[in-house]
């Protein structure tokens, strides 16, 4: 989905800055490419940002989540000797990078058919009654932001979402609340399917070669 990049935003820093663990990490993305070909880097490098804004954001009051600053794709460019436009095509073309404030559990919402099939607007609902916002909105605590997105790759185990980096897989409206008050609560739900699923077999269990799924420890 579509994400907003406002690059004049007062929510904007007039700086940023890579710290030393994500400086270390960004020039171990950068060797990885050819000399003369460091801009390829650039990928990892927007993903870097957004991580350690993240990481910055789960420590203040009230926390955000991670996102990557207008100032942040301009370091990059000027690490990667890039126009900055170049940086911001690249950013706002990719989903997955938040070009705007976010709260500290980025709660993706997939709605696209075989989720909407199995109840995903029952998922969506619940997000919404329990957090009291709606789609692209944050609570006032910075905990939570809610946003709908396309097909996030998991659709033998709908409804699912995806919670920053997390899938949470075979869900209903009370395992939804279930893991909203587990991370209110500071701490992290089970991962994964949320009726015991092993990968994508059947919830009863594999219904071919069950002896190589015996043997992986999967049966």
């Amino acid at each position: 989905m579509k994400k907003k990049f406002e690059i004049n935003a007062d929510y904007q820093p007039e700086s940023f800055a890579f710290n030393a663990k994500y400086k270390k990490k960004a020039q171990e993305a950068i060797n990885l490419y050819p000399k003369g070909r460091q801009q390829s880097a650039v990928m990892p490098l927007l993903d870097l940002a957004q991580r350690q804004v993240g990481e910055e954001g789960a420590k203040a009051n009230p926390p955000y989540g991670g996102w990557i600053p207008r100032a942040a794709m301009d370091h990059i460019a000027d690490m990667l000797s890039m126009a900055p436009i170049k940086v911001y095509e690249v950013a706002t073309f990719y989903s997955m990078y938040n070009l705007a404030p976010v709260g500290k559990n980025l709660i993706q919402l997939c709605t696209t058919t075989p989720c909407w099939l199995c109840g995903s607007d029952n998922i969506v609902k619940t997000c919404k009654d329990q957090l009291g916002i709606g789609l692209d909105e944050t609570t006032e605590d910075g905990l939570f932001t809610i946003m709908e997105v396309e097909c996030l790759g998991a659709c033998v185990n709908a409804p699912m979402i995806q919670i920053n980096d997390d899938f949470y897989e075979d869900l209903t409206s009370e395992t939804m609340t279930e893991i909203l008050e587990t991370l209110a609560n500071g701490m992290k739900p089970k991962v994964g399917s949320q009726k015991g699923r092993k990968g994508s077999m059947a919830l009863s269990g594999p219904t071919s070669l069950k002896d190589r799924a015996k043997k992986a420890g999967v049966a």
